[in-house]
């Protein structure tokens, strides 16, 4: 069984078909890239499988329980994370400060009681916010401010962020955007790292970090699947060639 799956996926904005009629399977352990020009659905898609947006219709399924509309914070709770798309961290919080909180906040969402932001309640987590800081290699900068972090490095705090949920299901919305090629390879070497016990499922644009690290390629135009396989079928598949990956792999 697909640890998440999606049937008959569709979602209209005002006569606009942004997602038709998608059948997505991702396999449970493995790293599933959607890809595709722009315009083709991806960020749509990945609005609808985290719950940011209701599908007009289809259906969809965590480890075989239907999802289909739960608001994001209850799709956290079953074990997705979504990260890569925090609109802005607190500036002025030290980057360990900004972990323990998403390690407070995930105990509170499990336990069902609210919380507030003191010390002593931080502290009780700073063991587990080091090792995470630790596996993002942020534990060097963990006393500096956010708004002192490089461009990639935010990037990095707000994995960490994610993993503080302790998800099965980590879904990444273009990760290497915007970096220099010194933070891809980093953030690469992470998604690597972190993918240890996890699903991981990532909209990206860098057909060079696709190829490292999934396992299955979903490829997206018109708000359709193309095309999926393996990097090396769909690099092939004349289809996908002619729609997207042509310009990009002559590059390659």
């Amino acid at each position: 069984m697909p640890i998440l799956s999606a049937r008959g996926l569709t979602r209209d904005f005002r006569g606009f078909r942004a997602v038709d009629g998608v059948d997505l399977d991702v396999a449970e352990g493995s790293v599933h890239a959607l890809v595709g020009p722009n315009g083709a659905g991806k960020t749509t898609l990945f609005n609808l499988l985290t719950g940011f947006l209701a599908p007009t219709s289809g259906r969809i399924e965590m480890a075989g329980v239907d999802i289909t509309g739960l608001p994001p914070e209850q799709i956290a709770r079953r074990g997705l994370a979504r990260s890569f798309q925090i609109t802005s961290l607190f500036p002025q919080l030290s980057v360990l400060e900004h972990v323990e909180l998403a390690l407070l906040g995930a105990r509170a969402r499990k336990e069902s009681w609210q919380f507030w932001r003191s010390d002593s309640l931080l502290r009780k987590h700073e063991t587990r916010a080091h090792e995470l800081l630790e596996l993002v290699g942020l534990a060097s900068q963990m006393k500096d401010t956010a708004d002192s972090l490089a461009y990639g490095r935010k990037r990095a705090l707000e994995l960490a962020l994610a993993l503080a949920l302790d998800p099965m299901l980590l879904l990444l919305d273009e990760p290497t955007a915007g970096m220099g090629a010194e933070d891809i390879d980093r953030t690469v070497e992470l998604i690597r790292t972190v993918r240890s016990g996890r699903t991981v499922v990532l909209v990206e644009h860098n057909m060079n970090v696709v190829e490292a690290l999934a396992d299955r390629v979903s490829v997206l135009q018109a708000g359709r699947v193309l095309a999926e396989g393996t990097y090396a079928e769909v690099r092939a598949d004349e289809k996908v060639i002619a729609a997207y990956l042509g310009a990009t792999d002559a590059a390659h």
